[in-house]
């Protein structure tokens, strides 16, 4: 461990004690999954609660997970139910629907916090969150008094990651996983049916992939109206000819491959500048 990264640790250890509990945002990526770890080191684990919130955009693949990581620590884990597509904001899918999720998800975790006797939510923003520009979500968790120890403590998605395989953390090297409304193209209104067709089609295509021998890490299927658009690792897009079916087969009219390979984020190329 660099000295730099110990500094890092340290200071994120007073961070957490300085709260005296916390109920973690805990959606099962390395982020969250990095806050709850440290935060069950420095306060003991009957001191932190983690919360996944279940809702139509969580796929189901990431609730088992997140299960057995809370309990491999010895905290307890709050599942409530989240109701983001209650929101007309986050169903009309222009460029802020992130900040009608995360305003949903701490309007919903304050409430269970202040039921436990826990004063201060936390989410799993990262340094790299803080300047990677269009990030709606952010400013509705801030402006809901969600504390960020990654991001005030100058921990990169590196750290994160490098700090977790130190202490042996299954998620340490964990692909990204956003949401499935993530999927849906701006303007496009998110319902309950185009996360399920999402999700069946990822799941889908992973079976497929599999099935051929195509060991994939990052795959997203893009819901572009009648259209999918399938991103995976660039260096595999010519080895996945053929998954098309098993996209289609899950509820689409037609599959592109995209040659440019997964990026993460990609929906927002489509957003004016004006609107990042």
């Amino acid at each position: 461990m660099t000295g730099d990264l110990a500094a890092k640790l340290a200071a994120l250890d007073a961070t957490l004690r300085s709260y005296g509990s916390l109920l973690v945002a805990f959606s099962g990526g390395a982020d969250s999954a990095f806050v709850l770890a440290a935060a069950a080191r420095a306060l003991g684990p009957a001191n932190v609660v983690a919360a996944t919130a279940i809702s139509p955009s969580l796929p189901r693949s990431e609730r088992a997970g997140a299960a057995a990581f809370a309990a491999s620590l010895g905290v307890r884990h709050e599942t409530p139910r989240t109701d983001e597509l209650s929101r007309d904001g986050y169903r009309a899918n222009a460029g802020d629907r992130c900040f009608f999720c995360k305003a949903e998800l701490l309007d919903t975790l304050r409430p269970l916090a202040d039921a436990l006797g826990i004063g201060t939510v936390a989410t799993g923003t990262n340094a790299d969150d803080a300047v990677a520009g269009f990030r709606p979500g952010i400013r509705a968790a801030a402006e809901r008094g969600a504390v960020t120890p990654l991001r005030d403590n100058g921990f990169t998605k590196d750290d994160v990651r490098a700090a977790s395989r130190e202490w042996g953390l299954r998620t340490w090297d964990k692909p990204a996983a956003a949401c499935l409304a993530s999927r849906v193209a701006y303007g496009i209104e998110v319902s309950p049916e185009r996360l399920a067709r999402v999700e069946r089609a990822e799941r889908s295509a992973r079976t497929w992939l599999a099935e051929h021998g195509v060991a994939v890490r990052d795959l997203r299927v893009r819901d572009l109206g009648t259209t999918a658009r399938v991103e995976v690792d660039s260096d595999l897009v010519d080895a996945v000819s053929g998954v098309e079916r098993a996209v289609l087969d899950a509820g689409f009219g037609a599959v592109e491959i995209d040659p440019r390979g997964f990026r993460s984020g990609s929906m927002n190329d489509a957003l004016p500048e004006s609107a990042r």
